[in-house]
């Protein structure tokens, strides 16, 4: 909270800087012809009720910042300069449990009592701090569908009970649950009417013959801590048949809301409601379709049966009466829904606070999983909300959550651990002052809480010296009326005693008229009478000033409306209301719509210009720039979605906040075809070395589409001894591939040889001829022999 040494220093800036803009004094410029004219300028301005101040000067000069009438003269007693504070009537400290004998006295909102007195203009702040204890009852009342397409679920939660107070024990040791159903309005179009389905509107339905008679809500078990009645009327339940696909949820919803003392609702507990349905509800105006055209009431009406008797006789609810109620009541209301449904009332949880939405299986078989899922998202975040909010006060919030940073225009705080401490810096401005002797009253509640801060509001709009004012004072040439160091002449007299008669004139109270020399009297817009400009009425609005220079409709608009709407025209400038800025007030200081479900302003992709977010970052899209798919972080911030949506793992699976930032829809697919040229393929390391691989694109819808691998791409690394054999095969098979191919290209060489040396002997040509170097081995003699004949006896012949 702001000390009031730190509040004074900067109102003390303000004024500097109200005195320098361009030399205009904003006090003494204005038509403050009063006191509490003059406070309702600005709340910088002061007025001297002094009788012997500013003689010589025209009557607005009495209204001035408080330092310059102090220096002109005026004693301080005299000069009349409320200004806003905040008193503190009831601050209980916060308790820490729930349970136990202390029970109705736990506190979980402080301070619970203040009242502010509020100047017009000047703002005040004070601190309210909210603490969810541990241990605290819970009351659920299971509001389930029984139309025929119910049947599944119906045989799914007949022993819900017993499995609900088991896993709810773990969060409260005080649980306790109800149960009521629903169809539709028993008549034409809504249901079957004709004779022969009233006892039985399945007849003639060969897939499932026998069914009760349609009903609109039944309130069938009240609140209980013994489970086993939750079971044994579950069991006794059948289902119905209604005609049109739309349910009457709704008219259940509220009845379950406003019945408090029929369905036990306890004060001092956490009320939840689960509604559970597997098609659309049927909205207020509906009704007409069956010429019912009175609008709900937003009472209770159960007759003896516990039935809603007024079924047939009133419309739908609307979402406003719903969210009122709800409020009022203090209760969580539980959307578990189908899948195919599950957007139409993710809208409807932004138009009825305190709501959640949660996707039911077909046959219900997750929703106790759903339920403390629900439970503990509703556990882990404030939201604060107004009720009673005055239209003349503007409210604006600064949270302080978990860690420690102020967030400016939040109301709500996020990823809350039980037993976590948030605070909330409330600054309170009144743009007005109501009628005199107006008080008002509103509350601040955390959404759900029974605990509450209750505002009382008193305005500073009087001054003290109007309490001494004279009638028919000396001061006022006994005809007017003095106060606070003026004169209110009676009708027809003029001046600052009332000393003259309307209609007289000179030259030298002309000159008096007129703002600078050469100027016109009054400046053409007013008559100069006794010294004063008696300014012409006009039918766009007000003229004022001392020289008739300033109106009231001579200012900037925006679609043709004055200052917006959101500001006051103050001679030719708009003064814009608290949360407003610009020449015509159209530029909203509000940033709450500017961050991101992840708390960042804009995403962290631009700037909050006039509530709005202006996309800095190239590719950057939608309220707050949280969709690009070609920044660089567009892979990074998808993937933790990734990881707890589809594997409970990652940042976001610690701290139960993947609902609530994820909302992107994901695609899971065998194997991934990037065939969108405006998808983004991203991939990224798993803690156990796999690859997992995704796409991001944005749909013509508007909402983002995420597809990715049901599984990621793992691929297991090969052993050390298949390794070393698989490298030795390979040395070998090398070797022997190198000596095959040595062994080749010897081969194919000789064989190239061969066949050319068997060409060269072919073409060769061979001549007989003796070697005359040759030598035959064998030599013949001849030699000469004589012959001589012997006889055969010896003797020579």
């Amino acid at each position: 909270m702001w000390s009031p040494g730190r509040a004074a220093l900067c109102w003390l800036l303000l004024e500097t800087l109200l005195r320098s803009a361009g030399g205009l004094n904003i006090c003494m410029s204005g038509s403050a012809t009063s006191c509490e004219e003059c406070l309702l300028i600005h709340p910088s301005c002061a007025w001297c009720a002094q009788e012997d101040f500013g003689l010589r000067r025209s009557l607005t000069s009495r209204c001035d910042f408080k330092q310059n009438l102090h220096k002109r003269g005026c004693e301080l007693r005299f000069i009349e300069y409320p200004s806003s504070s905040v008193s503190i009537l009831k601050n209980s400290p916060l308790s820490t449990k729930g349970s136990g004998s202390a029970l109705y006295d736990v506190v979980q909102i402080m301070p619970q009592k203040i009242s502010l007195s509020l100047r017009p203009g000047d703002p005040t702040l004070f601190n309210l701090e909210v603490r969810q204890v541990e241990d605290y009852p819970v009351d659920l009342y299971y509001l389930m569908d029984l139309s025929l397409s119910m049947k599944d679920d119906l045989h799914t939660i007949r022993n819900l009970g017993t499995k609900l107070a088991e896993e709810m024990g773990k969060l409260t040791s005080n649980f306790r649950l109800g149960f009521g159903s629903f169809v539709d309005k028993n008549m034409s179009p809504f249901s079957y009417t004709a004779p022969k389905y009233h006892e039985n509107p399945c007849n003639g339905y060969k897939l499932f013959p026998n069914c009760v008679p349609s009903f609109g809500f039944r309130h069938i078990l009240s609140l209980t801590d013994k489970v086993d009645r939750f079971n044994e009327e579950v069991q006794k339940q059948m289902v119905s048949r209604n005609r049109d696909a739309p349910e009457g949820g709704f008219d259940a919803i509220l009845q379950a809301a406003v019945c408090k003392e029929e369905i036990g609702w306890r004060k001092e507990a956490y009320h939840l409601l689960v509604f559970t349905t597997d098609d659309v509800p049927h909205l207020a105006l509906d009704g007409r379709l069956g010429g019912l055209v009175q609008p709900h009431d937003g009472r209770c009406h159960l007759n003896d049966q516990n039935e809603y008797s007024a079924s047939t006789k009133m419309d739908y609810p609307s979402l406003a009466l719903l969210g009122e109620k709800l409020a009022e009541n203090n209760i969580f209301l539980i959307f578990a829904v189908t899948k195919r449904f599950y957007v139409i009332y993710k809208n409807f949880t932004a138009l009825i606070p305190g709501t959640t939405v949660e996707i039911l299986d077909q046959d219900s078989k997750n929703v106790i999983q759903l339920i403390i899922a629900a439970y503990n998202n509703i556990r882990s975040k404030v939201e604060l909300t107004v009720s009673d909010h005055p239209e003349d006060i503007g409210l604006s919030f600064t949270a302080t959550c978990q860690d420690g940073k102020p967030l400016p225009g939040f109301r709500k705080c996020a990823d809350l651990k039980i037993g976590d401490t948030v605070s909330f810096n409330v600054s309170v401005e009144a743009r007005s002052c109501p009628p005199r002797g107006t008080d008002q009253t509103f509350t601040i509640k955390p959404v759900g809480f029974k605990d509450l801060l209750e505002v009382t509001v008193d305005y500073q709009c009087d001054c003290g010296c109007s309490q001494t004012a004279q009638v028919n004072s000396s001061i006022c040439s006994s005809i007017g009326t003095y106060n606070c160091g003026t004169c209110q002449c009676e009708p027809g007299y003029l001046g600052a005693h009332c000393e003259c008669q309307e209609g007289d004139a000179s030259s030298t109270y002309l000159s008096a008229c007129r703002e600078a020399e050469g100027k016109q009297v009054c400046s053409g817009r007013g008559e100069c009478s006794c010294n004063q400009c008696l300014c012409y009425e006009s039918e766009f609005g007000k003229i004022y000033g001392s020289f008739c220079e300033c109106d009231d409709f001579s200012c900037a608009r925006h679609k043709g409306i004055l200052c917006s709407g959101h500001g006051e025209c103050h001679c030719g400038e708009c003064k814009c209301h608290a949360g407003y800025i610009g020449d015509n007030c159209n530029c909203s200081t509000e940033t709450s719509f500017c961050f991101s479900d992840d708390g960042k302003m804009c995403s962290g992709r631009g700037n909050c210009v006039c509530g709005r977010c202006q996309c800095t970052e190239p590719g950057a899209f939608g309220d707050t720039c949280e969709k690009c798919p070609t920044c660089p972080d567009a892979c990074g911030t998808k993937r933790e979605c990734i990881e707890c949506r589809l594997f409970n793992s990652g940042r976001l699976a610690d701290n139960q906040t993947c609902q609530r930032l994820c909302k992107d829809k994901i695609i899971t697919v065998e194997s991934l075809e990037n065939d969108d040229s405006g998808a983004v393929l991203c991939l990224y390391k798993t803690d156990d070395d796999c690859v997992m691989k995704f796409t991001y694109s944005e749909h013509v819808s508007g909402r983002s589409v995420l597809t990715a691998l049901k599984e990621p791409e793992c691929v297991t690394g090969p052993e050390a001894l298949m390794v070393l054999l698989a490298v030795v095969g390979t040395i070998l098979l090398v070797g022997l591939v190198l000596l095959a191919a040595w062994k080749l290209v010897i081969t194919i060489h000789d064989r190239r040889e061969f066949a050319r040396f068997q060409s060269a002997r072919m073409r060769a040509r061979y001549h007989m001829a003796s070697n005359p170097l040759y030598k035959q081995p064998i030599t013949t003699h001849f030699a000469e022999m004589e012959i001589f004949e012997k006889s055969f006896n010896g003797g020579l012949h």
